[in-house]
């Protein structure tokens, strides 16, 4: 099949061409003159790396849901967030959810892994589950020093990203969002960002220590994404991911209790938002993610204190990414490629992020065809949002 005038976007920029399609693989791109009238494009298909199953509760059936909700936002692959239950921390689980059925049409899911067991805060054994095919060992900084440590001297044995989350559960058990004007206003008890800070300055020093890669997950704070921008120039192998939410919306999303802004990290305040999309512009963030967590209405139709942490994204994935970062003209197509398909795959592994002969991972969407959001549990529930995926064979 032939898709003609379509405008390919990938880490080498934007070219036009018409391009042949063969069971699924691109067999011919035939490169043409630039045409500012189309609007098709032609991307490599997403990552996600910060992903949920529903309501934290790991099954087939919610793995295969999630699996077909992430393909509907061109997400083609995604790596689960081990804290679910049971908890991603032995062989066992991880086969399970390796060998769980998967749409032949769905996302292909991958897996990190708790470094600590949740049944008694000993260590996982890190070595067989990354010769078992997990693609990350997954830390919170709240992990004691001595453990910290050794899961330190297994990340650099075996050369793979530690995947760690910069946390303060003293601070963070408390409180259910950002403390400040709007928490106080709210009656709620407020989570102090102080907790994020502390966390990052530590981990960057046992990365600068051991000589290991470290992504921080979800960052949340301007000041974190400083200190790791600052590593960074000092050879230290630190990367950073932030959710399209923390750029877009502040605490203020909370306002009249709503629980569907109720999300981990807790959202920031307005100008801690906006200091995030400077540092988005200014290439300080390394990867994107949606933050995806759904849960189930009873979990999240209740008082703001005891409704679960979450909201859901991630069918919307593409059209939000482009709508919001490259429409807007925070990001360009090269940018928004290189933050959420080839940085993603580097830090498990992986190279990705072009478009040539032989690809069989990209995504075909019109920039002007649009959709509307339905969906309670979305930060962008009631919205227009455009680049609706065209499925190729009805082209």
């Amino acid at each position: 099949m032939m898709i003609s005038n379509v405008k390919i976007c990938d880490i080498n920029g934007e070219r036009f061409a018409n391009v042949r399609v063969e069971n699924g693989l691109i067999a011919e791109i035939i490169e043409i003159k630039e045409n500012s009238q189309t609007t098709l494009c032609l991307i490599p298909s997403l990552i996600d790396l910060n992903v949920r199953v529903k309501d934290d509760v790991l099954n087939s059936k919610r793995i295969e849901e999630l699996s077909c909700s992430a393909a509907k936002g061109g997400v083609k692959e995604l790596v689960l967030n081990p804290e679910s239950t049971p908890a991603i921390d032995d062989e066992i689980v991880l086969e399970f959810v390796q060998n769980s059925i998967i749409a032949k049409e769905g996302a292909q899911i991958h897996s990190s892994f708790n470094t600590i067991k949740a049944s008694d805060a000993t260590l996982s054994n890190i070595a067989i589950l990354l010769k078992k095919g997990a693609v990350a060992p997954f830390m919170s900084t709240t992990t004691h020093n001595n453990l910290a440590i050794k899961i330190a001297e297994y990340v650099k044995m075996y050369d793979v990203t530690l995947f760690c989350r910069a946390e303060d559960r003293s601070l963070s058990n408390m409180g259910v969002m950002t403390e400040g004007e709007v928490s106080s206003r709210l009656g709620l008890a407020g989570i102090p960002a102080i907790g994020e800070l502390l966390h990052v300055s530590r981990l960057i020093e046992l990365a600068r220590y051991y000589g290991i890669k470290v992504l921080f997950k979800s960052i949340a704070n301007p000041r974190s994404i400083e200190m790791i921008t600052k590593a960074k120039k000092e050879g230290v192998d630190v990367k950073c991911e932030v959710s399209i939410h923390h750029l877009l919306h502040s605490d203020e999303l909370c306002e009249n209790f709503n629980t569907s802004a109720k999300i981990y990290p807790p959202l920031a305040t307005t100008e801690d938002m906006r200091l995030m999309q400077e540092a988005l512009k200014n290439g300080e963030i390394d990867i994107l993610t949606t933050l995806h967590q759904p849960s189930s209405p009873v979990n999240k139709e209740v008082a703001f204190f005891d409704a679960s942490y979450g909201c859901e994204s991630i069918e919307e994935a593409l059209a939000l990414y482009y709508t919001k970062l490259v429409k807007s003209n925070l990001l360009n197509m090269k940018d928004f490629v290189r933050l959420c398909v080839k940085n993603p795959a580097k830090a498990i592994g992986k190279q990705r992020g072009t478009i040539e002969i032989g690809s069989k991972d990209f995504v075909l969407f019109n920039t002007e065809k649009s959709l509307h959001v339905s969906n309670n549990q979305s930060l962008y529930n009631g919205e227009e949002l455009f680049g609706v995926i065209e499925n190729i064979d009805e082209i």
